[in-house]
């Protein structure tokens, strides 16, 4: 596989660390194919124009749409000229945008884009471009808005070059041990645990007994408990909202028809909200009748979660066949009280869900909307990525292969 890669800016050599190391060698390799565009060759004045005042005045200057327009339809035509994409997952090529403004960028997104056939980077100046490109620009591309963390750079080069580097690393080929990248901070929410080497004995420290123990069980568990504690003292954010908060625990059984009246009620109550996100009157969970939510009791393996005999939560898995042949655990209805929202039970619930799968399954998969990011944020902190958009119209399909259990 070969994974093509444009970036468009006005400062081309600031992308040349590009061509060196190992993204650089994957170049050589044919594994990546990269292509840096100076956007001033899209200019037709004598000063090579990239720029102007803002309408409704301001500080600063504002990229103009003209030269914008006509790189990214030049990139489009060739990777029309090209040929089809070779994945679901990649129809069509993603313009990744740099901004401040934008989602944050992390390893869920970083892997998601490293499966993506075509990839291409705008890099803004100034304060920014003009809104209307991006606009335009969904006509041909997958258009992502990402940003590094809550700071402002004087433009997206720097931020690419980041990017690009968390990409291009989880192309397969790329990494010579593949092995290295499935334990490394962020892969299942936690940082990675302290390393060590030669000699044992430096300036006073010494490497921990246990590594020194030729127990490859204890080692695991030393590990493991490592990457809690540094998670823990440093990215507390990362760990499960049960954790940070100690949320209550809930009382969780097999829902049964005698749930459903209060099952439907929280039903109508959650997708009202996700149908007010997602401007949307289709969501099938939106039209459930009491009939239809007793009748999917046969067919899904359905969850509700008490707390003091009051329904508070519900989550759903049903064992599939997934396009590869393997056991899916399909996951749905994971949904909260409204008015319990942010108190950790969510989590909860998909770790339940989650714990809950038959042995067999190789793989978990779920969907929700477009618009719903609280939703999205969470399954990407436990692992799971997108690997399709609008199938069905308005909605990601989100996966997550499962661990092999020790």
């Amino acid at each position: 596989m070969t994974v093509r890669i444009d970036v468009v800016t006005i400062f081309p050599d600031y992308l040349a660390p590009l061509g060196i190391s190992l993204i650089g060698k994957a170049q050589r390799d044919g594994r990546i194919e990269l292509q840096v565009h100076d956007l001033r060759e899209f200019t037709h004045d004598r000063h090579r124009t990239v720029d102007d005042t803002p309408y409704g005045g301001g500080a600063g200057m504002v990229m103009k749409p003209e030269p914008w327009g006509e790189a990214l339809e030049s990139i489009a035509r060739q990777a029309v000229a090209r040929g089809l994409p070779k994945t679901p997952a990649a129809r069509r090529p993603t313009l990744i945008i740099p901004g401040p403004g934008g989602e944050r960028f992390d390893q869920t997104i970083a892997r998601d884009l490293a499966q993506r056939d075509h990839l291409v980077f705008a890099c803004g100046r100034y304060e920014g471009i003009d809104e209307r490109v991006y606009e335009s620009a969904a006509a041909d591309f997958d258009v992502r808005i990402l940003s590094l963390g809550d700071y402002v750079l004087n433009g997206g080069e720097v931020a690419t070059l980041a990017m690009t580097e968390a990409i291009a690393r989880l192309i397969p080929g790329v990494i010579g041990n593949a092995q290295s990248l499935v334990e490394e901070s962020h892969e299942d929410g936690l940082l990675e645990y302290p390393v060590y080497t030669k000699p044992e004995h430096w300036r006073g420290f010494s490497v921990p007994e246990v590594l020194l123990s030729g127990d490859h069980g204890r080692i695991a568990a030393w590990r493991h408990e490592q990457r809690l504690q540094r998670t823990a003292a440093r990215r507390p954010d990362l760990l499960p909202p049960t954790a940070a908060a100690g949320a209550p625990d809930l009382d969780i059984t097999v829902a049964t028809p005698a749930d459903a009246g209060e099952l439907l009620t929280m039903t109508h109550a959650c997708w009202l909200r996700e149908g007010i996100v997602n401007r949307s009157l289709d969501i099938p969970a939106q039209h459930e009748t009491l009939e239809s939510l007793i009748e999917s009791l046969r067919e899904w393996t359905t969850y509700v979660a008490r707390l003091d005999g009051r329904l508070v939560g519900s989550v759903r898995g049903c064992l599939r066949t997934s396009a590869e042949g393997d056991s899916e655990w399909d996951i749905g209805r994971l949904m909260v009280a409204p008015d319990l929202r942010g108190r950790g039970f969510g989590r909860a619930l998909l770790d339940f869900i989650l714990q809950a799968a038959p042995e067999e399954v190789a793989s978990y998969s779920l969907t929700t909307g477009v618009h719903s990011e609280d939703n999205q944020r969470m399954y990407r902190k436990a692992g799971f990525r997108i690997v399709m958009r609008d199938d069905p119209p308005g909605t990601v399909l989100l996966s997550k292969r499962r661990r092999p259990r020790r």
